[in-house]
């Protein structure tokens, strides 16, 4: 049977994201009920993803029962990727999406502020002024109003800047800020359309031994002022420690290597009170705030009602709780709208569910789907308790009290329910993207207008269905984000999410095209489409003095997915330039000129990313000589497709494969970024490569962090890795070493080669080396000592030893020349 169903055009800010269906056993439901009986909240603020205490955030949680939540004001776009060659918006995606899995595990909430991670900061100066700081300073209240936190605890100092990164003491200074301009109406009045004033009861800094600078000075420091929590809980009912939750949650970090081991036993965590009423209790910083049911008018019946749940709960038969907790919905509902009653209600339904059994599914047949197109959904339900209850409708939402269909069934115990409808999509729904990413912002901030959306962390999803149950007589409605299902020989059942894709889209083959003559080049566009039968042309835009053949190429898919290849041929201008290459594809009277890019790790939910179909080409005034180059790969970048671009005849070689024999094939070694952190294959083939050196060969390693080196031996001479870095892109670069060849030959490399690079200059500098090696730059950042160990080369045997600490790995696919120069003159020393 099937049933039209017309989608709403109304769009909602929507929190859950398409995954498995939660199935959480009696344990885990019981816990669901004590949370229904604590009415307090806590938010954690901090700058970043993997800023956040991630036992703190599973204590209150899971043992204080409180509802809290976790502000990170970025979503960690300047940072590195351990797990592949994404970089700053889609970084940000990834992390984005491991921040969300981390609080599944821990039970926090997450939210975010339209601050952009535009990298290393030394001080909250700089940060707020490349942030916008009211624009930040708003989401800041704007959460606080929205969430209404009893306690804010800040995860750093707001009187220590230059001690630590500008974001992380900025974060603490404006929730400072915040704490006393929450409650006024004259503070962003736009926003109290929306919500209401907040009046948070106290804020607290969660110190430890290492703002100190020592345990030794921790342990002597008066701790009057300080509340103390010890978060060392070990859950019988599920064979955890508190720290062992964490732990998990921490470890979802995984594109910043942040795996962690769990502990157990005793722990302690300090919070300093900052402002507000003070705790009289020292070890609850509740204390003094009322956390039941009667903080609701009206409440008081409906926690006697859950109390009676909790203490009477059958581990054996969860489904006995079902009618009480029906009663206790019943009565919410009747009461007037309020923060707490608009919480509650969502987590009586939640728990209403799992008691039963009830379980609903709304599974697409495809995973990507376009505008104005008919989707067929299989639905499935069935309850598997013996509450009677009956199906009332199904229908589209956001329609609420509305059903487009009056399919009244008993939903008998263990019977399944099987249908499907056909929904016909809207052609103005939005496409599928995160909603950060859809307006140009900043370098410092995203550009989010829409006010309901700030804060949000997650992908919004439109296309939703509802389910009406009646259930002991009161009608409780339950919706599903339509998803997508397969079966992985493998793996089993997966999940994904239903994304609405355009028509066409086009990837280009590269980010940027090195035209190192006037030479004319092959440019390959891949055109995807979301449709069957989609006959189109793709064509490319340049300015004037480029040329393009053809102007315009044709193509013809006919499955639902498929691609077509489409090569170009590009002749660059004459003059030096760098210009925009875009591409257009047009279907019947349609234009579309986005790029699809998808984001898929096992630990995240997949995603997809639109973004101007664009690609850089650049005609450089460089010269390169015809070396064979063996790249190592590190923690992931794309310096080894650029070094292709340039004309480099470059192949990937595996730690394994690295031998005396295998060598001589190439004039270069280049080693990825962090390739010493976690390549643990180089620990062993060191001697061989410092051989190939020896022989009159150049090697090149490019930046490592100073913790967790495979080996300490990384180059011929002493050399120790700092945390020295030049953050600021547009520092002053002085030459050490003019006329060394690495800034003569085969380019000669000037001040200019230096401007307009991206996020940073460099990062984890050597500050101390052997007398062989040669510096040859010098720069630092306003107000700090001149850093020269951005790039040192010295003679070892009959070859060079090169060391950078030069994001290369950042410059090269934004395209800035100089980038591409100065590593073309590195690669010839020697010659």
């Amino acid at each position: 049977m099937k049933h039209l169903i017309l989608l709403s055009l109304l769009l909602v800010n929507l929190k859950l994201a398409a995954q498995q269906p939660i199935k959480p056993n009696a344990v885990e439901i019981y816990n669901q009920i004590q949370k229904l009986n604590f009415l307090g909240s806590v938010l954690y603020l901090a700058a970043h993803p993997d800023d956040e205490n991630t036992r703190l955030i599973s204590y209150l949680s899971n043992d204080v029962k409180a509802r809290t939540g976790y502000l990170s004001l970025t979503r960690g776009d300047g940072g590195q990727n351990l797990i592949g060659p994404e970089l700053r918006e889609q970084l940000g995606v990834i992390r984005t999406q491991e921040l969300i899995e981390a609080r599944k595990i821990d039970g926090g909430e997450q939210f975010f502020s339209r601050a952009n991670d535009f990298g290393f900061s030394k001080n909250p100066d700089e940060t707020l002024q490349i942030w916008d700081k009211d624009q930040v300073l708003s989401d800041i209240i704007w959460v606080i109003r929205k969430f209404q936190p009893d306690v804010i605890i800040n995860r750093f100092d707001h009187r220590s800047p230059g001690t630590t990164h500008g974001h992380h003491t900025s974060s603490a200074m404006l929730s400072f800020e915040a704490f006393d301009k929450v409650n006024d109406a004259k503070i962003f009045p736009n926003q109290l359309v929306f919500v209401e004033t907040w009046k948070p009861k106290r804020l607290f800094f969660n110190t430890s031994w290492w703002f100190y600078g020592s345990k030794e000075k921790f342990d002597a420091a008066d701790k009057s002022n300080l509340v103390t929590m010890k978060i060392g809980t070990y859950y019988q009912s599920l064979g955890k420690s508190n720290q062992e939750i964490a732990a998990l949650s921490r470890s979802r970090h995984q594109s910043q290597g942040f795996g962690s081991t769990g502990t157990r036993g005793e722990e302690v965590e300090y919070l300093e009170f900052l402002k507000g009423d003070a705790p009289k209790d020292k070890n609850n910083f509740f204390d003094g705030i009322d956390t039941t049911w009667n903080r609701i008018p009206g409440g008081k019946p409906i926690g006697a009602i859950l109390q009676a749940v909790e203490k009477n709960f059958d581990f054996k038969n969860p489904s006995a709780s079902v009618s009480e907790l029906v009663k206790a919905y019943a009565l919410l509902e009747r009461l007037e709208n309020s923060h707490w009653r608009t919480i509650k209600l969502e987590e009586l339904k939640k728990t209403i569910a799992a008691c039963a059994g009830l379980y609903f599914d709304a599974v697409s047949n495809e995973q990507e789907v376009t505008r104005a197109s008919t989707l067929n959904v299989k639905v499935e339900i069935i309850n598997r308790s013996n509450v009677p209850m009956k199906l009332n409708g199904i229908g589209a939402v956001p329609v609420y009290n509305h059903k487009e269909e009056q399919i009244i069934r008993d939903l008998k115990n263990n019977i399944p329910l099987n249908d499907n409808i056909t929904l016909e999509l809207p052609k103005d729904l939005n496409y599928t993207n995160p909603y950060w990413l859809n307006q140009k912002g900043t370098v410092g901030m995203y550009r989010v207008d829409a006010q309901v959306d700030i804060g949000s962390p997650d992908v919004q999803r439109q296309v939703k269905v509802g389910f009406w149950i009646a259930i002991y007589g009161v009608e409780i409605p339950f919706e599903r984000n339509v998803v997508y299902k397969y079966n992985d020989d493998v793996k089993g059942e997966i999940y994904q999410p239903l994304d609405i894709v355009p028509i066409a889209t086009s990837n280009f083959a590269e980010k940027v095209y090195i035209f190192n003559s006037n030479k004319e080049k092959t440019i390959t566009v891949l055109v995807k489409v979301g449709k069957q039968n989609i006959q189109g042309t793709v064509q490319l835009q340049v300015p004037e003095n480029w040329k393009v053949t053809p102007t315009q190429i044709p193509f013809s898919i006919t499955r639902n997915g498929g691609e077509a290849i489409a090569n170009f041929t590009v002749s660059p201008s004459n003059e030096s330039s760098e210009i925009v290459i875009k591409s257009i594809v047009k279907v019947n009277d349609e234009t579309f000129d986005k790029s699809k890019i998808d984001i898929n790790y096992s630990h995240i939910n997949k995603q997809m990313v639109l973004k101007p179909a664009e690609s850089k080409g650049i005609r450089l005034n460089i010269k390169t000589k015809n070396e064979r180059i063996a790249y190592i790969m590190g923690a992931g970048d794309e310096v080894l497709k650029c070094l292709q671009q340039m004309g480099y005849d470059v192949d990937i070689l595996k730690p394994e494969e690295i031998s005396n024999e295998k060598l001589l094939n190439f004039d270069v070694v280049m080693t990825g970024i962090r390739a010493y952190n976690v390549v643990n294959g180089l620990a062993y083939k060191q001697s061989v490569l410092l051989d190939f050196v020896k022989n009159g060969k150049t090697m090149i390693v490019q930046y490592n962090t100073l913790d967790d080196l495979v080996t300490k031996d990384i180059a011929p001479y002493s050399l120790k890795i700092s945390r020295d870095r030049v953050t600021e892109e547009n520092a002053e670069v002085r030459f050490l070493a003019p006329n060394h060849s690495v800034l003569n030959y085969p380019n000669k490399i000037t001040i200019e080669d230096f401007k307009g690079w991206k996020q940073e200059q460099g990062l984890y500098y050597p500050n101390e080396w052997d007398t062989h090696f040669t510096p040859i730059l010098s720069a630092n950042d306003k107000g700090e000592t001149p850093k020269n160990g951005a790039l040192l080369i010295a003679k070892y045997g009959k070859g060079n030893y090169v060391y950078t600490g030069l994001s290369f790995f950042r410059e090269l696919p934004e395209g800035v020349s100089g980038a591409y120069r100065l590593l073309a003159n590195i690669i010839a020393i020697g010659k």
